[in-house]
C-alpha cells in the first residue's frame, strides 16, 4: 500500500514536452526505461570511480555501481510505501554526467573550464538528459518527468535558498534549464530522491571497501578496529573462523550493507511519522530531510569515509592513476580546443572558433561523455603515447 507522502505518477508534475501517457507503463516506469536505453547509461559500463577500466573485471564500474544503488534504493522505499520506480530511475541517473577516470576526470575537466561556466557533473547529467542525448524526432533530451528532473538536480538537497547546502552559483546548465522548467531549486526533493542519495552512500561506501580489499591497498588487520566493519568482520570471523579470506570479505561486506539498510529504513520511517506529512508537497517544503541515518550510524559512517580517504583514494597507487588520467583529460582538452577541426564531424559543426566558448562547451561535452577507454585511445591516437600502464 503506498504511503499517502509517496510520489504518484498519477499527479506528475508533467513533462516539458506534452506526450501521450505509455499504454503498459507509468510515467515513472517510462523515464526508467528511457535512462535505461539512454547511450549515456550504456556508456557507463567503461567509465570507472577509483580504478581505471582494465586494472581487473572485478573492480565496480559506474553501471554496476547503478545498479547497486537502484536495488538498494528499491528495497528501502518498498519497505517504506515509496515508489520504487521513481527511485530506482534517480539511482540510474545519477552518475550519466560523470567524466572518464571518476572524480580526477571530473577535476581536470573542471579546471579547464573554469573560464566556460565550471563543470559539475550533477549539472552534466542534467544536461544529457534534457539535451545531450538526442535519439527522438519531436525533441532533445530524453523529456523526463518533472519528479525524475527535480531529483536528478537536487542530488543532495536544495541548491537555492536557506537550506542549500553550499551558497555558490549555480552550476552551469541547471538555471537555463530552470527558467524553462523551474524545479524549485530552494526545496528538498521528493522523498524518493532522498532515500536514492543515501542508497548511492550505502553501495559506494561498501564496495570501495570491497575493491581495497581486492587490490590490496589495505588488508582485514587493518580495519579491526574500525567502526561498524570491524566489530562486523569480528562476528563474522569468530562464527566461521575456518572461511577464507574472500568469503570472509564478502560476508562482512554483505553485513555491512543490511546494517547500513536497516538504519536508514528506521531513521526514516521514525522522521517520516514524527513529522506526519499528508502529501509528497509537504516533504518539500519541510526544513530538513525525512531520508537520514541515525547519529550513530551517522559517525560510524564519517570515520569510514576518514579511512578510505587515506587509506584508499591518497594511496600512492591511485595518486599515480590520478595524476595520470588529469594529464590525459588536459591533453585531450587542449588539443581540441586548439584544433576543432579533428573532432569528429556533428561535434565540430557545434564549435564556433578555436579556444571560443562555444567550442569549449563543446570539447568539454565531448571528453565527459567519453569512456575511460575510449579517452585513452583518443589519447594515443594524438600523441601516441602509451597508456596501457595507466
Amino acid at each position: 500500500m503506498p504511503a499517502i507522502y509517496a510520489s504518484d505518477p498519477a499527479h506528475s508534475r508533467g513533462r516539458l514536452y506534452s506526450e501521450p501517457d505509455a499504454i503498459n507503463r507509468s510515467p515513472f516506469q517510462r523515464d526508467r526505461d528511457r535512462i535505461i536505453h539512454s547511450n549515456a547509461f550504456r556508456r557507463l559500463k567503461h567509465k570507472t570511480q577509483v580504478f581505471v577500466y582494465h586494472e581487473g573485471d572485478y573492480y565496480r564500474t559506474r553501471l554496476t555501481h547503478s545498479i547497486e544503488v537502484a536495488q538498494i534504493a528499491r528495497t528501502i522505499c518498498r519497505e517504506l510505501g515509496l515508489n520504487e520506480d521513481l527511485a530506482e530511475a534517480l539511482a540510474l541517473a545519477h552518475d550519466l554526467g560523470h567524466t572518464p577516470f571518476g572524480h580526477a576526470g571530473e577535476e581536470a575537466l573542471s579546471a579547464k573550464l573554469a573560464n566556460a561556466g565550471g563543470f559539475d557533473h550533477n549539472a552534466q547529467t542534467l544536461r544529457i538528459l534534457t539535451g545531450l542525448e538526442r535519439r527522438y524526432a519531436e525533441f532533445d533530451g530524453l523529456n523526463l518527468t518533472w519528479e525524475t528532473l527535480e531529483g536528478v538536480v537536487k542530488h543532495n538537497g536544495p541548491l537555492l535558498g536557506p537550506h542549500a547546502r553550499k551558497r555558490q552559483p549555480l552550476p552551469y546548465g541547471i538555471a537555463e534549464y530552470d527558467a524553462l522548467h523551474p524545479l524549485d531549486l530552494t526545496g528538498f526533493p521528493s522523498p524518493e530522491a532522498q532515500i536514492a542519495s543515501l542508497a548511492d552512500d550505502i553501495a559506494y561506501n561498501n564496495h570501495d571497501f570491497d575493491d581495497g580489499l581486492r587490490a590490496g591497498l589495505f588488508d582485514l588487520d587493518e580495519i579491526a578496529d574500525l567502526p561498524l566493519i570491524g566489530t562486523l568482520l569480528a562476528e563474522v570471523q569468530g562464527k566461521y573462523p575456518a572461511l577464507d579470506r574472500q568469503r570472509t570479505i564478502y560476508e562482512t561486506i554483505r553485513r555491512m550493507i543490511g546494517a547500513m539498510v536497516y538504519d536508514l529504513t528506521d531513521e526514516s520511517r521514525r522522521r517520516l511519522m514524527a513529522r506526519a506529512p499528508a502529501t509528497v508537497e509537504d516533504i518539500r517544503a519541510m526544513p530538513g530531510p525525512v531520508a537520514a541515518f541515525s547519529d550513530g550510524m551517522a559517525r560510524d559512517l564519517d570515520a569510514l569515509r576518514e579511512f578510505l580517504m587515506r587509506r584508499m583514494y591518497r594511496h600512492y597507487k591511485v595518486n599515480r592513476m590520478t595524476i595520470r588520467a588529469k594529464r590525459v583529460v588536459s591533453d585531450l582538452y587542449d588539443e581540441f580546443v586548439s584544433e576543432p577541426q579533428i573532432l569528429p564531424p556533428d561535434w565540430f559543426a557545434q564549435t564556433d572558433a578555436p579556444h571560443g566558448p562555444q567550442t569549449q562547451r563543446v570539447v568539454g561535452d565531448y571528453i565527459a561523455g567519453m569512456t575511460d577507454r575510449f579517452a585513452l585511445r583518443e589519447h594515443q591516437r594524438l600523441f601516441d603515447n602509451d597508456d596501457s600502464q595507466l
